[in-house]
């Protein structure tokens, strides 16, 4: 069972992928979830039910690495969503 930090944080990590996704960076999740082998129907199960341990730590990092997220917005809520704000049009979205 996830903690409710936990759970907030993988809010954020769906949020950023519905942005990514708006934002035409990535087309769908199943791209996200293609490009780091991610079982998508885990990914599906973890977003219905963020209490459940499915979550795997490693899908922030892919974020962090492959689209600039900053782990500190992801981990906190705090500050911007992208490493580089100058870089990316995004607001915070807590």
């Amino acid at each position: 069972m996830q903690t409710e930090d936990t759970q907030r944080i993988i809010k954020r990590f769906f949020q950023t992928l519905d942005f990514l996704k708006e934002a035409k960076v990535i087309r769908g999740r199943q791209t996200f979830t293609r490009m780091h082998g991610i079982n998508r129907w885990n990914m599906n199960t973890v977003e219905k039910n963020p209490a459940s341990d499915m979550f795997q730590t490693a899908w922030l990092t892919y974020l962090v690495e492959d689209f600039g997220i900053s782990a500190n917005w992801l981990l906190t809520g705090k500050g911007n969503m992208f490493i580089n704000k100058d870089t990316k049009s995004a607001q915070t979205a807590e």
